[in-house]
């Protein structure tokens, strides 16, 4: 089985891509038969008609990314209790087909969402919106469990995330997430 983490913030030291980072090491140590790639997707331009066809070699290579994933779980920030407007133009291109007749990536993709955020909401106004974005494109999201970190900094001293108290409910999504795909996948 095949995992993609997709980070929702560019930032290479961002609180989203360490709970990616960790989550990837949940996975190797509670489910080694479970590969976990985190995308790489900071060349993705902006999405633009213009463009489209023939698709942009980096979007080409994060669609393949998506297609070859048995399940993708989204790590994101809230940015004015919305969702990251990079990944938002990450979605936007996914959405849209690579050429006639194709379907887009994520139908049917199984997608886990996690986040965590400084405020108090723990991202969870960004993932009630990537829920209906997600539904509309006919991802299969998994609904429950979500998590949520509020106030992350206090689980990150120095800028760096020890999950102190959110772990146990990360190594919760990862069992659950490989169970959701094992019984909802491709």
């Amino acid at each position: 089985m095949r995992f993609l983490g997709i980070a929702g913030s560019l930032r290479k030291g961002s609180y989203n891509r360490q709970l990616a980072e960790a989550a990837r090491a949940v996975m190797a140590q509670r489910h080694p038969d479970v590969e976990f790639e985190l995308l790489e997707w900071a060349d993705v331009p902006f999405m633009n008609q213009d463009i489209e066809h023939p698709e942009p070699a980096p979007v080409a290579r994060v669609r393949a990314a998506v297609r070859s994933a048995d399940g993708v779980w989204l790590f994101s920030p809230e940015y004015n209790h919305a969702v990251p407007g990079p990944l938002k133009n990450l979605i936007d291109w996914l959405s849209r087909p690579a050429g006639e007749g194709e379907p887009q990536v994520l139908a049917g993709k199984p997608v886990a969402l996690a986040g965590a955020s400084i405020g108090m909401s723990g991202a969870a106004h960004a993932q009630d919106q990537l829920v209906g974005i997600l539904s509309f494109l006919d991802a299969n999201v998994m609904n429950k469990p979500r998590l949520t970190i509020p106030h992350v900094g206090t689980q990150a001293p120095e800028g760096m995330l020890a999950l102190d108290a959110s772990l146990p409910y990360l190594e919760a999504q990862a069992d659950a997430f490989v169970a959701f795909v094992e019984r909802e996948g491709n």
